[in-house]
């Protein structure tokens, strides 16, 4: 495995190891049932029941059952916002496969926050409703509640930081806390990102003609858009050394993050690709790998014109014809928790070599030129793979991940 990169020109030479991972999404609660979704392309789209959708153009989403949430929870539990249950039960199921870990930084990103307890209050104001469960909406309303709630649930108390970097705010977070073991600031971080399903957001994306009324067909030459998602993902990062030393086990590493801005338009990226290829190109550096070591890309892959294309011309650009998929075409696009997601996605596909299917696709773009991993999973030899998450506004952010070898 390659060392780290050269970070402000100085060799940093320690190893950043995942030693626990926690996941709740459309794919289904935990790693093992993501991962039978996956090595089954499972399409687990499924039509919005949560709020009306009679309006919309779109009709479906991923959505995260919320019989099996909340489990006939009662007390205090009634009173958390779903997004704090997804969370708790993600850091659970990390927890449990690495009970010592004491995570001295907590980074988690998200896109919506407490959004659909804001619509609660501003309903209830607009129609001058009774205002009775306003202290539990403001509550739970802070972006940074849902992480509180699930570290109390466990005992911990360490610090909490919030990034909110549009749909790259999962990858961002997982980067930057890579970049706080790596560079030897802290030992271990928490980390991940989360969303849960937001009528507010969902009619915005709608509005917009960005959601499709169809399937999701990321790179298809016939897409149409996109679909929603949400789930929560949480990653336990760690310096390798003491990891080895206290005997934890080592699910993969986490050895490159990159960034960019496309500085371009507020919705539709850079048509040329550049600010997804600085990105993928920064997170090489930072590994201290060629565009050659890549075996997967987890693409960011919406399913939108513009951003499938922007992204497949920086991909074939860069990394000619290696394995592409994205997996939104399965779970929907979960903002905030899509990059951390599909961190889970491409440790899964590390530690049982596999590539992902990119579902739904029926035909390629004869502008994209990408070896898309179309309709299903297929078994590879995978050392090392890069996850992508790209933004409105530009916010371009890559993770590359090598299988642990030690």
């Amino acid at each position: 495995m390659p060392k780290p990169g050269v970070p402000n020109g100085k060799n940093i030479t320690t190893r950043v190891a995942v030693v626990a991972a926690g996941v709740v999404s459309p794919l289904g609660f935990g790693l093992s049932e993501t991962l039978d979704s996956l090595q089954e392309a499972r399409d687990c789209i499924t039509r919005v029941t949560r709020f009306s959708v009679a309006e919309c153009r779109c009709k479906t989403a991923g959505q995260v059952s919320d019989e099996r949430l909340l489990n006939n929870k009662g007390g205090r539990a009634q009173r958390l916002h779903r997004a704090s249950h997804m969370m708790i039960s993600a850091l659970g199921e990390a927890l449990a496969q690495s009970p010592q870990f004491k995570p001295e930084l907590t980074v988690v990103g998200t896109t919506s926050g407490g959004m659909s307890h804001g619509e609660d209050y501003f309903r209830a104001l607009n129609r001058h409703d009774s205002l009775r469960h306003s202290p539990t909406w403001i509550a739970n309303y802070p972006a940074q509640k849902p992480v509180i709630d699930a570290q109390e649930a466990f005992g911990i108390s360490s610090p909490c930081q919030v990034i909110a970097n549009a749909c790259a705010s999962g990858t961002n977070a997982i980067g930057h806390a890579f970049e706080c073991v790596r560079s030897g600031r802290h030992e271990r971080v928490l980390t991940g990102g989360y969303d849960a399903l937001s009528e507010l957001v969902f009619v915005g994306f709608d509005s917009l003609q960005a959601s499709t009324p169809e399937k999701c067909r990321p790179f298809d030459r016939g897409r149409t858009g996109m679909v929603l998602g949400e789930g929560v993902a949480i990653l336990a990062l760690e310096n390798l050394d003491a990891a080895r030393a206290r005997g934890a086990r080592v699910l993969a590493e986490i050895i490159g993050y990159g960034m960019s801005n496309d500085n371009f338009h507020l919705t539709q990226p850079d048509p040329s690709g550049i600010g997804p290829r600085r990105a993928m190109e920064r997170a090489l550096e930072s590994a201290q790998i060629s565009a050659d070591a890549i075996d997967y890309i987890n693409a960011h892959g919406t399913a939108t014109l513009f951003n499938d294309a922007a992204e497949g011309k920086a991909i074939s650009e860069l990394f000619g014809r290696v394995p592409v998929s994205s997996t939104k075409g399965m779970m929907g696009h979960s903002l905030g928790a899509a990059g951390a997601i599909e961190v889970i996605v491409c440790l899964l596909a590390l530690q049982h070599q596999f590539l992902p299917g990119n579902i739904n696709f029926r035909a390629p773009d004869e502008n994209i030129d990408l070896n898309i991993i179309a309709n299903r999973a297929r078994p590879a030899t995978l050392r090392t793979v890069l996850s992508n998450s790209f933004g409105f506004g530009g916010t371009n952010a890559s993770i590359a991940i090598g299988k642990f070898e030690a």
